[in-house]
């Protein structure tokens, strides 16, 4: 375990270190992957000694994992499991908008996780267990598989960041606009809605 304890010549404000480390790793991860990202890069980025990612996270792994905490914890704000589904999709299309480098991120590393899973690590994930939920209370169609439906929403959500090019030809408006994220967010709000057979 590492000595925690302030050092002479550590930042006089470790809060705005941290974050300005986590944008700057956002930034990198995004763009390379945990594999081609650099630690001095992240450091350069946000205007800091590189020793600073040991100091606060451990290594450039810690600052990845950091990164998905911060992810987490901002998703226990906007997701409630309590939402309708409809409306659950759509503000995932909202963060999606908002966070691009984040929804980058995932797909990046949803592309270089190819690997089979150990046979033990494989089971009923509590996203699709969710969806069981809401099946068995009418939401979903019953003839709808809830880990294909997860798959389908979790593709759709960020449609914006990963075909723009699409975005644009399709429908003329700015993946990264406020108008895209309302208007294609209400889209897949009705298409969760219809899920339910009863549309």
């Amino acid at each position: 375990m590492s000595d925690r304890r302030p050092r002479r010549g550590a930042p006089r404000d470790p809060e705005r270190t941290r974050q300005a480390l986590l944008d700057a790793a956002l930034a990198e991860f995004a763009a390379k992957g945990l594999a081609g990202a650099r630690v001095i890069e992240i450091a350069a980025r946000a205007g800091v000694n590189k020793q600073l990612i040991s100091y606060y996270f451990d290594g450039k792994r810690g600052l990845y994992e950091a990164l998905g905490e911060r992810w987490l914890e901002r998703e226990r704000e906007f997701a409630d499991p309590s939402l309708p589904l409809g409306e659950l999709v759509a503000r995932y299309v909202r963060e999606t908008v908002e966070q691009r480098e984040m929804t980058r991120l995932f797909l990046r590393q949803g592309i270089e996780d190819d690997e089979p899973e150990p046979a033990e690590a494989v089971g009923e994930q509590p996203e699709v267990a969710d969806l069981r939920r809401r099946q068995q209370e009418g939401e979903l169609d019953p003839r709808l598989d809830p880990a294909i439906v997860l798959l389908v929403l979790q593709a759709a959500a960020s449609a914006g960041v990963a075909f723009p090019g699409d975005v644009r030809r399709f429908t003329g408006l700015d993946p990264a606009s406020e108008e895209f994220a309302e208007r294609y967010g209400a889209q897949l709000r009705l298409i969760a809605e219809l899920l339910s057979g009863r549309g």
